[in-house]
């Protein structure tokens, strides 16, 4: 049975038992605490917490997921992988165990011929949290099964959260017992609390039944957290692992050998010439590519670009994984344009979309295998380096801060680095890179820590959430509402006063102003009391539903009791509204200009301001940058209308309308928003002009690169663009008349004078050089003997790094020949120190060396440096030292 159709029967059976299937969301989370959707209910956290009011009861979706916390293990176990579909259905207040479990059961074991699984009932183990004796009685009273057939486990394996504070919950998990080859045996009944290791590959867990009642306030590990009391309702969150099942149901080995992964399997092999399943080793490196292939692609399909960090980082690491694991199969060429389009093929079948996004995917894909074959061949030179100091210094072993400095700085792959290191007869210190790597993760993890605990904690909002309900938002409808405060905070907790200069919190029952969404930022206005004013200082939404105002008291003392007048300042929304306006037309634009696959990835505009980031690999041509204003503002000057109406997801895709990357939207309804009818249709919740010629101007000031794969197009708009093009105007006004040319002649005029200035630095060079070797004979001449070598040491106020180099090698040739000469030359300029030494043959058979010449003299300059026998060169910080510096030489040359 393949994937396909694993995955058909499960809805279907689902949506028979009354539930509404629900589309895969993102994999981006829409959670401060999650980089991506880990799990199945992740969507629907909402409706668990009781934030939001569900539109159906009963739900089924498939989902796409990643985890990415091992990422390094991936391979080396069969059982796990990034990406993976979540197959799961949800109880919203509706059944609780007795259902969910009879519905899972009914499905794994109805014949094939009746739309099930088929899965043999004498193989199969319910293990349940031990003391939930109330699952053990559904579980008998559903299937039949004596109670030593249940097996009991504790926390640790059946008791399920997010890692992170919210709904959790006792779960049950069933289990596939696949046989003796794959462990010992076993009797259930004195199992527990853990799963023995030795089982976990002869029990398989492929379904887990949440029975979600719990809301946790805090999480610590899997076996200990804090319950801060009930939710609002029983709900059921259960998760089956697609891959799984498929590898049960197609008699496979393992996850990676199924229908939808092993074709990229198949083709590694055949570009690599090796042969999966003849050695471990590779087996590993085989599923790391199949796994990693898959897992990129998906992640950018949903918008993903590589980068150094956050989810970008995750991306780049498993792109380079993949093309690290092929050339340590001894494949060298690029990899990826061979093996993303076989998992294309494949995953296409049930995601479409990979297909429609195909150029946009193989682009930032290729365009950073590319990168990364760059860095491997960097990398390398860096390696043959440190190799060299090692064999130099008489050591046979590389250290670890090396190799760790090749992996963090140059991203070069350990694996690489052991394979290269015992090419060239070394070792590697691996305990002290892995040491290294494990502060940086520690760091890491600290980081991400701290980062979370500035996440305020929502539990006072979902509070004021229970108690008032939702607030009454009305930005779309007006700029002035009468309100009554609902609620007052202070420093996160309830306040009853704010004097004048105070900032808080308040929420109200009614509000016009826009919160900070959608790359919009918040409006800014007053809100009036009886006595006093408020200055609205931010406007956010930290729980579904509730808009908070940030506000400072401007006069008087600000009690929550009083009737209040919130208005929001009209010209920061029209500001507002052209901006947000003027990102949809560039973003129309831009795919105008470059084609379909250009997709806004991120987006920010203010009032006058417009920051688009979209998916492209190369940057823009100057004409490419005219295009684009260009037709963004004869978009402007049709005065195309504008408007949104409200439809279904569905339908909104149906329709054409682009949703951004990364976005949630909400299942029952979605707004999107038109300009010029399918010229420019977008999901969007922000606030608009009404027609495009209200945008006023749309002034292109700036485009770069943000990443990997990502550019960043900046604009200003209405009067900001406008006091843009006045200010060139007035650069030009001012040029012209110290010039004394006309506007069209300005270019010409100041090219003119640059090739001017550039011709007399060329003289003023050529005279600077000339004066400096003109010295050298002076230098040469004023050799010294030191036990037989004509030593010239000589400080050269304000010459760099090349004019030094430059004199020490005319001195060099100017010195008596027939015998042998040194000569070390420091220069300082702008607070750096050089040092070159050179050395003729004659000296260098008296075992006087450049080399041994720049260490002696470096650290006393505050810094180091080296080279061949014959020239050397290094620099420092430290001018104080320099005539000490300059001793040092002549006494290593009496040395020698």
């Amino acid at each position: 049975m393949d994937t396909a159709e694993i995955r058909r029967r499960f809805v279907s059976h689902f949506e028979a038992a009354g539930h509404t299937a629900v589309p895969s969301a993102s994999l981006l989370a829409d959670d401060p605490n999650l980089l991506f959707v880990p799990a199945g209910m992740v969507p629907f956290k909402p409706y668990f917490l009781g934030q939001e009011t569900p539109p159906y009861t009963r739900a089924t979706s498939v989902q796409k997921c990643v985890r990415t916390p091992d990422i390094e293990d991936v391979g080396k176990t069969t059982r796990h992988g990034t990406f993976f579909e979540m197959c799961g259905n949800f109880s919203f207040g509706d059944y609780f165990k007795e259902g969910a479990i009879e519905l899972a059961w009914d499905l794994i074991t109805k014949p094939v011929a009746d739309g099930g699984f088929g899965l043999d009932e004498s193989r199969l183990y319910p293990s349940v949290l031990i003391g939930d004796d109330e699952a053990v009685g559904f579980w008998r009273k559903v299937t039949g099964l004596p109670d030593e057939r249940i097996v009991r486990l504790g926390r640790k394996e059946n008791y399920w959260s997010m890692g992170v504070p919210g709904p959790g919950g006792p779960c049950s998990e069933i289990l596939y017992d696949r046989g003796p080859a794959w462990g010992p045996d076993f009797d259930p009944a004195t199992l527990g609390p853990d799963m023995p290791v030795a089982l976990e590959d002869r029990l398989l867990e492929f379904w887990n039944l949440v029975f979600m009642q719990d809301e946790l306030s805090a999480v610590r590990s899997k076996e200990d957290f804090d319950i801060a009391g009930s939710l609002p309702k029983k709900n059921i969150d259960t998760g089956m692992g697609l891959d799984r099942v498929a590898f049960l149901l197609q008699g496979k080995q393992n996850m990676y050998e199924i229908d939808v992964m092993f074709p990229v399997i198949e083709r590694a092999m055949e570009l690599s010439g090796k042969k999966y399943g003849a050695n471990h080793e590779d087996d590993v490196r085989f599923r790391v590519v199949a796994d990693h292939v898959r897992s990129s692609m998906m992640l950018i399909g949903d918008g993903v670009t590589p980068g150094n960090e956050g989810r970008g980082y995750v991306l780049r690491r498993l792109l380079r994984r993949a093309v690290r694991s092929m050339r340590l199969l001894g494949y060298d060429d690029r990899a990826l344009p061979e093996l993303m389009p076989v998992s294309r093929d494949k995953m296409a079948e049930t995601y479409s979309d990979l297909s429609r996004d195909w150029d946009r995917i193989a682009r930032v894909a290729y365009a950073e295998e590319d990168a990364f074959r760059k860095t491997l061949q960097a990398g390398t030179q860096i390696f043959d380096l440190a190799a060299q100091e090692v064999r130099s210094s008489g050591e046979t072993r590389l250290s670890g801060a090396k190799a760790f400095a090749l992996h963090d700085t140059y991203g070069f792959p350990i694996d690489l680095t052991l394979e290269m290191a015992s090419e060239a007869g070394l070792s590697v210190d691996e305990d002290g890179f892995r040491g290294l790597m494990a502060e940086q993760r520690q760091r890491a993890k600290d980081d991400a820590r701290s980062k979370k605990g500035q996440h305020a904690d929502t539990g006072v909002y979902r509070g004021i959430l229970d108690e008032h309900g939702p607030t009454e938002w009305l930005a779309y409808e007006t700029l002035q509402t009468e309100s009554k405060a609902l609620a007052l905070l202070s420093g996160g907790a309830p306040a009853t006063v704010l004097a004048q200069g105070d900032i808080g919190e308040l929420v109200l029952d009614r509000t016009p102003f826009y919160a900070e969404s959608g790359g919009q930022v918040a409006d800014a206005g007053t809100i009036e009391f009886d006595g006093g004013r408020l200055e609205v200082l931010d406007v956010q939404r930290p729980v579904r539903g509730l808009v908070v105002h940030q506000v400072r008291v401007v006069d008087g003392e600000f009690h929550p009791g009083s009737r209040l007048l919130a208005q929001v300042d009209p010209e920061w929304r029209t500001g507002a509204r052209q901006a947000h306006s003027g990102t949809h037309v560039v973003h129309a634009a831009l795919r105008e200009v470059l084609g379909p696959s250009a997709l806004q990835s991120g987006s920010y505009n203010r009032p006058g301001y417009l920051r688009l980031d979209f998916g492209w690999t190369t940057g823009l041509s100057e004409q490419q940058v005219r295009d684009l204003e260009t037709v963004s503002n004869n978009a402007l000057r049709a005065d195309l209308p504008v408007g949104w109406q409200y439809m279904t997801l569905p339908e909104a895709k149906e329709w054409g309308a682009i949703a951004l990357f990364g976005e949630t939207y909400d299942d029952s309804k979605v707004r999107v928003v038109e300009i010029g009818g399918p010229w420019s249709r977008e999901l969007c919740g922000g606030t608009h002009v009404e027609h495009s010629s209200q945008i006023g101007t749309i002034v292109i000031t700036g485009e770069s690169s943000v990443g990997s794969g990502n550019r960043r197009i900046e604009a200003l708009t209405g009067v900001e663009g406008f006091g843009y093009l006045a200010r060139e105007r007035d650069v030009v006004a001012q040029l012209t008349g110290l010039l004394k040319t006309q506007p069209d002649d300005l270019v010409g005029r100041v090219g003119d004078l640059v090739e001017r200035l550039r011709q007399a630095e060329k003289e003023i060079e050529k005279a600077r050089v000339g004066q400096l070797l003109a010295a050298a004979g002076q230098l040469a001449a004023s050799a010294v003997d030191v036990n037989g070598v004509q030593v010239v040491a000589h400080r050269a106020d304000g010459a760099g790094g090349g004019d030094v180099r430059t004199l020490a090698l005319d001195v060099r040739g100017r010195l008596p020949q027939g015998a042998p000469g040194a000569v070390v030359i420091i220069g300082a300029a702008d607070g750096k120190v050089s040092v070159v030494a050179a050395v003729n043959d004659l000296a260098r058979e008296r075992g006087v060396s450049a080399n041994d010449l720049v260490r002696a003299v470096g650290p006393l300059v505050g810094g180091k440096g080296g080279g061949k026998d014959d020239v050397a060169q290094g620099g420092g910080t430290d001018t104080s030292r320099i005539d000490e510096a300059l001793a040092a030489a002549v006494a290593t040359v009496s040395n020698a």
